[in-house]
């Protein structure tokens, strides 16, 4: 069906290791889809999509949720332990941030 490949996330970044974009579909396990133009790598991300859906719909099987189609909350819950927990607060508070703030600053640079 040509509307469900469409909600599933494409990424296509730039990776120095390999000198080349590569394009992968996290919901479909897919990956490998790389090359010297952004462009045509995501063209190429958009028809491997395709095929893979339409392989997974040939089978009769169903298709993955799409990540790209749900919402977020933005909270999630996470379980560390006490010595890590108190070292995070300790770091947050010398720079001045709540620990919220400073795990995702901590988090959107990993």
């Amino acid at each position: 069906m040509k509307k469900n490949r469409k909600h599933y996330l494409k990424i296509v970044e730039w990776s120095a290791e390999d000198g080349c974009y590569i394009g992968r579909c996290p919901e479909l396990f897919l990956g490998g889809v790389h090359g010297q133009e952004e462009a045509k790598v995501y063209a190429e991300l958009c028809t491997a999509v395709a095929e893979v859906v339409a392989l997974i719909e040939s089978k009769g099987d169903k298709l993955p949720p799409s990540l790209a189609a749900k919402d977020f909350s933005g909270k999630f819950v996470l379980r560390v332990d006490p010595d890590l927990h108190r070292l995070l607060a300790a770091r947050a508070m010398i720079e001045g941030d709540s620990l919220n703030s400073y795990v995702v600053k901590k988090l959107q640079t990993a």
